[in-house]
């Protein structure tokens, strides 16, 4: 089935005039994906800009990915991981969007769905001055129950209630949880029979479902999982394409449940200067494309930080970026 999907008209009208203005995005998704970069190789240091602080998640994300290329040689460089945050990240963008020439082959920048949120809110850049490279893995999300006092026991439990006239309050971020959490009540036509109350943070949200003062919480599995364990929250619905591993493995996937695949996968991936030549792009495509396959990878970065398989070739990563680029600026007016 087709996946539900949050102001695709924005998010067509926008990848529409961004590819009329003949820019990077525009060179990516016009570049061949993850194709034979033959003798091309990048020469140098490879500069590798991180706009948050070390030990975050795009930093364990960008360190994680240097040393599996180093350690299977996978590129024949020295890595310097830079992690620029002034500027709420702003100075490491455009650090990136500025290289030149050799430069701009080897200078990346990770970029995920939240720093997209935050570049465009800043102001002064979009998509259009950089090259999407590769989207590597993806968080997802899923919906808890009060394992302990709900009255709901499954996800059909709560429509069923809702349907009934019930008011079911559901808590999550304001951010991509928000945004699921629209796609899902929309595709099931219940925007009058649940409420979204927002939270900092998700172990927020996880405190408001155990305390009783939501009846429904929506979360990752890498802040859930320990409450999850403990029996405290029982996951009951799984916005993704499949179904997540232990110990969320008995929530049932939309699609399962006959509503089709509804899903916001927040991804994390890599982008380069909008002067980034062709053959690198595609050259650091197929690096990263080997770096999620090997064991290192799926061990000690995915099952470790409870993420999601979800490599992309060029054109997807651009097509993706775009789109979620227009589903930022459709939220911002």
């Amino acid at each position: 089935m087709k996946k539900k999907i949050a102001s695709i008209l924005a998010a067509v009208m926008v990848a529409t005039t961004l590819a009329g203005c003949g820019g990077g995005a525009d060179k990516a998704a016009n570049s061949t994906a993850s194709g034979d970069t033959g003798a091309f190789a990048v020469e140098g240091n490879v500069e590798f800009m991180v706009s948050s602080k070390a030990g975050g998640g795009s930093d364990i994300f960008t360190r994680t990915i240097t040393d599996i290329i180093t350690k299977n040689d996978l590129a024949d460089n020295n890595f310097v991981v830079n992690n620029q945050v002034d500027g709420a990240g702003q100075i490491s963008r455009r650090h990136v969007k500025d290289a030149k020439g050799k430069a701009a082959d080897s200078t990346l920048l990770c970029f995920s769905t939240g720093d997209l949120s935050s570049m465009l809110s800043n102001g002064g850049l979009t998509m259009e001055d950089f090259r999407p490279i590769a989207i590597l893995a993806a968080d997802k999300h899923l919906m808890f129950t009060n394992a302990k006092t709900s009255k709901y026991a499954s996800f059909e439990d709560v429509v069923a209630a809702a349907k009934s006239g019930q008011q079911i309050v559901v808590g999550g971020t304001a951010s991509d949880e928000r945004n699921v959490y629209d796609m899902l009540v929309q595709s099931l036509g219940l925007e009058d029979n649940l409420s979204y109350i927002v939270y900092g943070s998700a172990s927020e949200t996880i405190t408001a479902l155990m305390g009783g003062h939501v009846d429904i919480g929506i979360a990752k599995p890498a802040a859930s999982k320990e409450y999850v364990i403990s029996g405290d929250i029982a996951p009951v619905l799984a916005l993704s394409s499949e179904r997540f591993s232990e110990p969320f493995q008995d929530a049932p996937t939309t699609e399962e449940l006959g509503y089709g695949v509804i899903e916001l996968p927040v991804w994390r991936g890599v982008i380069g200067s909008v002067n980034m030549s062709d053959e690198a792009v595609n050259y650091w495509n197929e690096v990263f494309k080997k770096v999620t396959e090997t064991d290192q990878w799926a061990t000690d970065y995915l099952e470790k930080n409870l993420l999601v398989d979800n490599y992309m070739n060029v054109e997807d990563t651009t097509t993706t970026m775009l789109e979620a680029e227009a589903e930022v600026l459709a939220s911002m007016g």
